[in-house]
């Protein structure tokens, strides 16, 4: 298996849109074609759009994009900028009277950064669609990860700067990628387990331990709301959305190595599975991969962001 890049998987777009003083974003996957899709959410607090329609029991195959906000749920009304964007341009699902655009969103809680008033709107992501290209995206504070933060267990005050990031890796035939916005309640290890982001000490010079501080102070700490990490796999491999639906179960698995404590009532924590390409798959191969670039996308997040809102970067450390 080898690295390569996200966007030689094929098959979509990706596009990102902020607000840098408000500390806010979106960012979208425009896929080519309606692509078959599949979710698992593994969090106690997600925010979602269009999320029911992925369950294998419901009709659609698939979505036309994801869509990544920051603005908790009130950034859900974003979605419609991205089905303004596919309308104008004729794609959709045909219902025989209008096509309609199948968006599924998911939000991150970034209203603690920059401006608690300021959220992606309609307009926002409809700029972002119009960024969205097949080059490699950007990373770090952008998109989705403008407002990303780590470690806040104590609050704010102990968190650091996160953000978004991608990777991918192909193994013979088969491609995987992986995007994420890390705004994880717990803190970010590396894939040699060193923590590399997360809880500050209380003198904010260097890294404390989320797990340590939580196991040490069992009953007093009830756990900030303001987290979430939401991601998005890409495969070139050809799966039906019950199988995607387990590719994002397995990439979870990236999740856990990279994020500790994850998956919290504290947390959001979802991923979305795209089909982009007619290569037949093995669920449990791409499975395998999804979890391997969640990791390092995961990592990669931390590694391209910098110092924000009062918020230090792991470059700062």
């Amino acid at each position: 298996m080898r690295e390569i890049g996200i966007m030689e998987v094929g098959g979509f777009k990706v596009g990102h849109a902020q607000d840098a003083a408000a500390g806010t974003g979106c960012t979208v996957v425009l896929c080519d074609e309606m692509s078959n899709a599949g979710l698992d959410v593994r969090g106690g607090g997600p925010a979602s759009r269009e999320s029911q329609i992925l369950n294998p029991l419901m009709n659609a195959d698939g979505v036309n994009a994801v869509l990544l906000s920051g603005g908790s749920a009130f950034g859900l009304d974003a979605a419609g900028g991205v089905q303004k964007y596919l309308e104008e341009r004729n794609i959709g699902f045909e219902t025989g009277v209008v096509r309609v655009p199948l968006v599924s969103q998911s939000c991150v809680f970034d209203l603690g950064v920059g401006s608690k008033d300021v959220r992606p709107d309609a307009a926002m992501a409809y700029r972002a669609c119009e960024n969205a290209s097949y080059d490699r995206p950007e990373e770090g504070n952008v998109g989705v990860g403008t407002g990303c933060t780590v470690g806040k267990l104590r609050g704010m005050g102990r968190a650091m700067k996160s953000g978004f990031g991608c990777y991918a890796v192909q193994a013979g035939p088969y491609k995987v990628g992986a995007l994420v916005a890390v705004n994880a309640l717990g803190d970010v290890y590396d894939t040699d387990g060193r923590m590399i982001a997360g809880l500050l000490n209380k003198e904010e010079s260097c890294l404390s331990n989320t797990l340590a501080e939580l196991f040490s102070d069992l009953d007093a700490i009830p756990l900030p709301s303001g987290n979430t990490t939401i991601g998005v796999v890409v495969t070139n491999a050809h799966l039906v959305k019950a199988q995607l639906c387990k590719v994002a179960g397995m990439a979870h698995n990236g999740y856990a190595r990279a994020i500790r404590p994850v998956h919290t009532t504290a947390d959001g924590d979802s991923i979305y599975a795209l089909s982009t390409g007619k290569l037949p798959g093995d669920v449990n191969v791409v499975g395998a991969m999804a979890a391997y670039a969640m990791e390092r996308a995961i990592v990669r997040a931390v590694n391209t962001s910098e110092s924000a809102y009062g918020f230090k970067c792991m470059k700062e450390l």
